[in-house]
């Protein structure tokens, strides 16, 4: 293990009827509010109506920013900016999952700062400081409700980056099982898929003497396969939608990872995916995750034993330590396949035209990316070609 410092200021409220918390929190802050918001499913279940009401006992000057992408534009960014700078917003609200959460983040940042707010994300600015912002969550997925990281995608330049800044965690995080009932069911599997691909990122490794944090990342896996199948059949019990989204948020406020850094290769394999065609992020990972396992078994392949022996329960016996890990891969995949995740692009109409320009995508950056199997554009295009 190595030395590390925990920090995490972001308060958690979890638990059915916790939005009238907004009547406690949102004061501390500020009167004039810019909610955040995506498409509308938050008018269609009644949560958007709930909010506003809030707000206005509270007398706040309620501003609104709607339209939010799945992957957020850093132009839906700059619109957020525009109107915290043009208003004097002094609190942002983001009401939705992980896209709004991440733009939010965007636009708190931005909102302090005469930097464009995509040189921020590209690392060629620094941010020295962001609005105050609080989260309403209604997608477990990302976890960005309890961390300080965001994606942003610049659909100009076909770019896709994770940033973040000890600016942008959330002063807190209302967590009601109840706003994630409406889910759709394909937005609900990509969630499941985003918050085990975290996890599993977590575990993919080479720091030793982790035996704690191991645990909780194979705990986590073995909830959420548990979880999911019950999750999927009785989509409005409040235990299922309770265990999934507290998944979703200990998987990335980094609880599971304190003492070591995971690898992370296949996020940013998925980021160059979507940032060229626009797919779900989840989509995205349920593809390149196990054919990224495959191409980096022999990396580690003890650590892929473990994995399949404790979290997929394949039995060792009489089987190679590469054998046995091969078919938890494979458990995984089929996994993924049983709860209706994609498992080729072709799924999303994604071939062999694209390769190139996908895997330029993940080394603009840097010519190598992954902690635990360092990678470069060949291996970014024999991994695409995998996952065809």
């Amino acid at each position: 293990m190595e030395n590390f410092t925990y920090y995490n200021p972001t308060k958690l409220i979890f638990g059915k009827g916790q939005l009238d918390k907004l009547k406690e929190e949102v004061p501390q802050y500020g009167s004039k509010v810019l909610v955040v918001y995506g498409g509308g499913s938050i008018k269609r279940n009644g949560l958007y109506d709930q909010v506003l009401a809030y707000l206005a006992d509270m007398n706040a000057e309620v501003f609104e920013l709607s339209g939010v992408e799945p992957n957020p534009r850093v132009t839906t960014a700059r619109k957020g900016i525009n109107i915290c700078k043009q208003e004097g917003i002094e609190f942002l609200l983001a009401v939705g999952g992980g896209s709004t959460i991440d733009c939010t983040k965007a636009i708190a940042t931005g909102a302090k700062t005469d930097e464009d707010i995509w040189d921020i994300v590209t690392k060629k600015a620094e941010a020295n400081d962001a609005l105050p912002f609080g989260t309403v969550l209604t997608l477990a997925a990302t976890g960005s409700e309890m961390n300080a990281g965001s994606v942003i995608t610049n659909w100009e330049t076909n770019e896709k980056h994770g940033w973040g800044t000890p600016y942008t965690f959330p002063k807190f995080s209302i967590l009601d099982p109840v706003h994630t009932y409406s889910v759709p069911r394909n937005q609900t599997v990509y969630g499941i898929v985003d918050m085990m691909s975290h996890v599993l990122e977590h575990y993919f490794h080479h720091t030793p003497n982790t035996l704690l944090q191991d645990r909780m990342c194979e705990g986590a896996l073995q909830t959420v396969m548990e979880t999911a199948p019950k999750l999927l059949e009785d989509p409005e019990n409040y235990d299922y939608r309770a265990t999934i989204m507290y998944n979703g948020t200990m998987a990335l406020n980094g609880m599971f990872n304190m003492g070591y850094h995971g690898d992370w290769a296949t996020h940013n394999l998925e980021h160059a995916v979507s940032a060229v065609h626009d797919i779900p992020h989840g989509g995205g990972l349920a593809i390149l995750f196990p054919n990224w396992m495959k191409y980096s078994l022999d990396e580690n392949v003890e650590r892929f034993k473990q994995l399949a022996v404790r979290v997929f329960d394949i039995d060792p016996e009489g089987k190679s330590d590469r054998e046995t890990a091969l078919q938890g891969i494979e458990k995984l995949r089929a996994f993924w396949d049983s709860i209706g995740a994609p498992s080729r692009l072709a799924d999303y109409d994604i071939n062999e035209d694209s390769i190139d320009e996908m895997a330029q995508k993940t080394v603009i950056a840097r010519p190598e990316y992954g902690n635990f199997n360092k990678l470069n554009i060949e291996d970014s295009k024999a991994i695409f070609r995998a996952s065809l």
